[in-house]
C-alpha cells in the first residue's frame, strides 16, 4: 500500500509520500515566513492552499509515481492552527474522492514519533517533541502514548521565537539565538522551573528579556537563555528514563535542529548508557512523510472515510488508541558493577560505615549542564534533601537515617534499608485490590507532610520502599518546604503520573486509594487545575 500524506498545522507545508514496507518515497515542504510578527492562523491556512497542489506534483515526480498509484491519503487532524487545518482537511478530502481512494486523518505529534522511530531503528524509547507549538515527554505504555511530561505554558520553540522577535531579532527565533549563544560560554542566572516531571518557559522568557533590556551582552543572554532551558528539558528526560527504565531517547521535531540541545541529549544519554536518536533533520520538522508513515500505522476501516474526517486543533497525543503496536520487546541498562542503582538524580553506591550497610547517595556532575548551573543545583539539593528527610521523620513519616553529609562531593551517607519498591509491589500484585490499605497508608504520610509544608518533589513509585506493608519515603533530592495548594497538588500530580507509567490500565483505582488516605478535597481539586493546564486541554 502506498500512501500520500499533507501535512499543515502551523507554517509548513508538507507532502510526503511513503509505502507500507516503510520505504520513504517522497518528501516535499515549504514554509511561509512572516514579514513582521509570528505566524498568523489565517496567512497559514492561505499559504497552504497555494502550495499544496504544487507540492503534490513535486512528490509524484519524486517518487516517480503518478495518482493511480496512490491507495491512501492522510492528513494531518491535529494539534494545530484551526484554519490552516481546515485547509488541509478540505485538500485531503477532494484529493481521496478525485482518485476513489480511502482517507484518514492522524495526530502530528504522533506522526513525528513514528517518522523518528522508522528513521533511526528506535523502538521504543522515550521521546522528546520540542517543536514551536508542542513540548512533551512521550512514552509508549498500554495501548496509548502517554505524556509523561509537558510544557504548561508556552512550547520550547515559541518561547525562543518571542524572545528573537521581542527584542528585535526576528523570527524564527531559535537558530537567531543559537548563532548568539555560540559566541560565548559567560551565563547569566535565569529562573529555573521544574515541577515535577513538567515544564514552565514563560518566566525564563520574561526574565531573559529584562537581562537583554538592562543592558546584558546578547550573546551572554541567549547563551544563558538555551543553558537554562535545555538543562530542564534534558532533566526532565533524564527523569522519564528512569521511570520508565527504558534504554533509549529519541529527540524529534523542529528544535532538534539546535546542535546545542543535540549534544547535551548525547551527553545525558551516555551518563546514563542509553541510545540516543535522532532522524535526519527533514524529518524532525513537520514534514508530509511522518503523517503518510502513521496513515499506514493507524488505517483501518472504522477511522476511514469523510465522516471521521473531522479537525481537532486540540488533539492531544494521550487521546489516541495505538492499534498497531503490539508487542514491545523488554529494555535492559547495563550498569558498571560499583553502581547498585541509577537514578535521574544520583548514583547509588553500596558501602559500610562503621560496620553498618549503608548506600551513598552521590550526585555527580551533570555534563550536560553549565558548570555553575550545575554546581549550584547539585549543592542546594544535597543540603535541603538532608534536612527535608531529618523534618520528614519529625512528622512521623519513616525515612532513612542519615549519617555524613558530604557538600564538597554533593554525596548523603545513610542507611539502607532492604525493602521492595512500590512499583515492584504494584506489578508483582496478585489482586490490585489488596493494594487499597497501602495506598491509603502513603496518602496519609504525604498529607503528614504537606500538612508540615513538607513538598517531596519526586513522588514517584521508585522513591517510595515497602518495608512491612508500610511505606518508606527516600530520595527527597527535589523537594521544598511550602505551604502552597499548588505546590502540595503538582506533588500528588507526579505520584499520578508516576502510577501510569506502570499501570496504566488502572491507575485511577490506586490513585483514589491514596487520595482517600490523603483526604484534602481542596489539594484535590488543584490536582485537577494544574492537569488541565497541559498543552490542548
Amino acid at each position: 500500500m502506498i500512501c500520500l500524506g499533507i501535512e499543515g498545522t502551523a507554517e509548513k507545508t508538507g507532502i510526503g509520500i511513503v509505502d507500507s514496507d516503510g520505504n520513504i518515497l517522497a518528501t516535499c515542504g515549504d514554509q511561509l515566513y512572516p514579514e513582521v510578527g509570528g505566524i498568523h492562523p489565517r496567512d497559514a491556512a492561505n499559504f497552504h492552499a497555494e502550495h499544496i497542489v504544487p507540492l503534490i506534483n513535486d512528490a509524484l515526480d519524486e517518487s516517480g509515481l503518478s495518482l493511480d498509484d496512490i491507495d491512501l491519503i492522510s492528513f494531518s487532524k491535529g494539534p494545530g492552527l484551526g484554519p490552516a487545518l481546515r485547509t488541509v482537511a478540505t485538500a485531503a478530502r477532494s484529493l481521496s474522492q478525485h482518485i476513489n481512494v480511502p482517507l484518514i486523518g492522524v495526530n502530528h505529534c504522533i506522526g513525528h514519533v513514528e517518522i523518528g522511530k522508522l528513521t533511526t531503528g528506535a523502538v521504543n524509547p522515550v521521546t522528546l517533541y520540542t517543536s514551536g507549538g508542542n513540548t512533551q515527554i512521550i512514552s509508549y505504555e498500554a495501548g496509548r502514548y502517554r505524556i509523561i511530561g509537558e510544557t504548561l505554558d508556552i512550547a520550547i520553540g515559541n518561547c525562543l521565537d518571542q524572545f528573537s522577535r521581542s527584542i528585535g531579532l526576528g523570527h524564527p527565533g531559535g537558530p537567531i539565538v543559537e548563532k548568539h549563544a555560540e559566541k560565548t560560554d559567560e551565563s547569566v542566572e535565569l529562573p529555573y522551573v521544574v515541577k515535577g516531571m513538567d515544564l514552565s518557559f514563560s518566566g525564563i522568557l520574561t526574565s531573559a528579556i529584562n537581562k537583554y533590556n538592562q543592558g546584558v551582552d546578547l550573546d551572554v543572554v541567549c547563551n544563558s537563555f538555551q543553558e537554562t532551558c535545555f538543562s530542564m528539558l534534558c532533566e526532565v528526560t533524564e527523569r522519564a528514563l528512569s521511570y520508565t527504565n527504558k534504554n533509549e531517547v529519541l529527540l524529534c521535531g523542529g528544535v532538534a535542529a539546535n546542535r546545542k540541545l543535540r549534544s547535551m541529549l548525547e551527553v545525558m544519554c551516555d551518563e546514563h548508557y542509553v541510545d540516543f536518536y535522532m532522524p535526519p533533520m527533514k524529518y524532525c520538522g513537520d514534514n508530509g512523510s511522518m503523517i503518510a508513515r502513521l496513515g499506514l500505522l493507524a488505517y483501518t476501516d472504522e477511522l476511514s472515510g469523510i465522516e471521521n474526517s473531522y479537525i481537532n486543533p486540540k488533539y492531544r497525543t494521550d487521546q489516541v488508541n495505538v492499534t498497531w503496536i503490539k508487542d514491545i520487546p523488554t529494555t535492559s541498562i547495563t550498569l558498571p558493577k560499583n553502581i547498585s542503582f541509577k537514578g535521574a538524580e544520583a548514583d547509588i553506591l553500596d558501602a559500610m560505615w562503621d560496620d553498618k550497610e549503608v548506600i551513598i547517595k552521590h550526585r555527580l556532575k551533570k555534563n550536560y549542564r553549565n558548570s555553575k548551573l550545575d554546581d549550584k543545583l547539585r549543592l542546594e539539593r544535597t543540603k535541603k534533601e538532608a534536612k527535608l528527610i531529618s523534618d520528614s521523620k519529625e512528622l512521623g513519616v519513616k525515612t532513612p537515617y542519615i549519617y555524613s553529609i558530604d557538600l564538597e562531593n554533593k554525596s548523603i551517607i545513610e542507611e539502607k534499608i532492604n525493602a521492595t519498591k512500590l512499583h515492584d509491589v504494584i506489578i508483582n500484585a496478585d489482586d490490585k485490590n489488596n493494594l487499597q490499605k497501602l495506598f491509603n497508608l502513603i496518602g496519609k504520610d504525604v498529607s503528614k507532610l504537606h500538612d508540615g509544608e513538607i513538598i517531596h518533589g519526586d513522588l514517584t513509585t521508585e522513591n517510595i520502599l515497602i518495608d512491612n506493608k508500610k511505606p518508606v519515603f527516600i530520595d527527597f533530592g527535589l523537594g521544598r518546604y511550602s505551604n502552597l495548594i499548588e505546590d502540595k497538588g503538582t506533588d500528588l500530580l507526579v505520584f499520578k503520573k508516576s502510577l501510569t507509567t506502570i499501570v496504566p490500565d488502572y491507575y485511577e483505582e490506586l490513585f483514589n486509594y491514596f487520595i482517600e488516605g490523603y483526604d484534602n478535597n481542596d489539594v484535590f481539586k488543584k490536582i485537577e487545575e494544574i492537569e488541565s493546564r497541559g498543552r490542548y486541554l
